[in-house]
């Protein structure tokens, strides 16, 4: 009943954002120097933060349209290579012959769409021929396609690597590391030609024993039994995947606002202010931050759970204990493939130590061929979006890139 209450306010809050709107669509007709008044002003901002109230389940757009490739811009166009049930390979092609290293950038499957990357792909994309996992909502996907679990996962990290062939690339971010550190060693295991020529793992949870944080506390505090009954729910019927057995996205959004609530409390209080004061500029910063933030997918709960016993709880690929398909994963296998790992020093999602943990499962690469870094004074996001991201940590990720093409 957890999802359908859910839904019920949702559905409930719809009418209110669609009133909402028809305010402010009657205050568009006032003219300028009456609009303008102080008074006017706050009640037109009351009305949009009104608007604005709620969650979405659509994938936002990327919005990529051009990029700068050496002295020119180029067209972007979006390409799905690949459409499996569960995620589509999606290439960002682009109108060059200018030969550039291919790169697959798996996304987060936690909770919000692949789009929570659409800066880390901007910034790639002047340099690489880029490609992410842009993972389905589980609620629009339907019973008849089964089950996705954490060995599904990996299914299709190795499907999309041998498709992509040799000389790719691999880079993740956050919850999708341990298991493309997997992924990479099945390949390796395999002697497969469609080994990564690099790996970068980015503020991802290949060791949770490692200064765990509040979200590792929390995973290990309940028996798995407990996290199937209180946070996993049936899809309504009213949507393609329905019936089906999920984490809902506006579960994992709330405990993640939950960490740092005052924080969002007072951005949606500058938002106001922003709007009543006419800066425009700065209201959509965080309009633009909040429409992504806001915007949650369900996971299936096999995988949800999966990841919660074998990455939290058992820690299995750090003990060496983790099986793919009956074999058991041996990140050791890793020969070929150069290793960058890249950590938040105040990253308190995936804490400092726990994303290095993969240089030790991994001492059959040379030791020139791997590398680590710890970016000062940024938190989870800062990791992978914003100045330091592109001044900072993209370099390193280029270089290595670079020096192993």
């Amino acid at each position: 009943m957890l999802y359908q209450a859910y839904q019920a306010q949702a559905d409930m809050m719809a009418s209110m954002r669609g009133l909402a709107r028809i305010a402010l669509q009657g205050f568009g007709q006032v003219p300028p120097g009456v609009a303008d008044h102080g008074a006017l002003r706050g009640v037109t901002a009351g009305y949009e933060m009104l608007g604005r109230a709620g969650l979405s389940h659509e994938r936002p757009p990327f919005g990529i349209e051009r990029v700068k490739v050496g002295r020119r811009e180029v067209a972007v166009r979006e390409e799905a290579t690949q459409v499996l049930p569960f995620g589509t390979l999606l290439h960002f092609a682009k109108d060059t012959t200018v030969a550039q290293p291919r790169v697959l950038l798996v996304a987060p499957l936690s909770g919000h769409f692949a789009t929570l990357l659409r800066g880390t792909v901007r910034t790639m994309l002047a340099e690489h021929d880029v490609y992410v996992t842009d993972w389905h909502n589980a609620r629009d996907v339907s019973m008849e396609h089964g089950r996705f679990g954490f060995d599904d996962f990996v299914d299709y990290m190795v499907r999309w690597m041998e498709l992509l062939g040799p000389e790719t690339h691999l880079m993740a971010v956050c919850q999708p590391c341990n298991a493309t550190l997997a992924a990479t060693a099945v390949l390796a295991q395999a002697g497969s030609k469609a080994q990564p020529r690099s790996l970068t793992l980015m503020a991802g949870p290949i060791d949770t024993r490692v200064n765990p944080t509040a979200v590792n506390d929390l995973a290990t505090e309940h028996p798995l039994s407990w996290f199937d009954q209180h946070v996993i729910t049936r899809v309504p019927f009213r949507f393609a995947g329905a019936r089906r057995r999920v984490y809902p996205g506006f579960l994992q959004l709330t405990s993640f606002v939950s960490m740092n609530l005052e924080r969002h409390v007072s951005a949606h209080w500058e938002l106001y202010r922003s709007l009543a004061q006419g800066d425009d500029a700065q209201a959509t910063t965080t309009k633009t931050f909040y429409d992504e933030y806001f915007a949650v997918m369900d996971l299936t709960a096999e995988f949800y759970l999966e990841t919660v016993q074998r990455v939290f709880q058992e820690h299995q690929l750090a003990r060496g204990t983790l099986e793919y398909r009956g074999t058991l994963v041996e990140p050791r296998a890793i020969r070929r493939t150069a290793l960058l790992t890249v950590e938040g020093e105040r990253d308190d999602i995936c804490s400092p130590g726990q994303t290095f943990a993969a240089h030790d499962l991994c001492p059959s690469i040379k030791p020139y061929r791997r590398r680590h870094h710890l970016q000062p004074g940024v938190g989870h996001y800062g990791v992978f979006n914003g100045r330091r991201w592109e001044r900072q940590i993209y370099p390193l990720v280029r270089n290595l890139v670079l020096s192993n093409a």
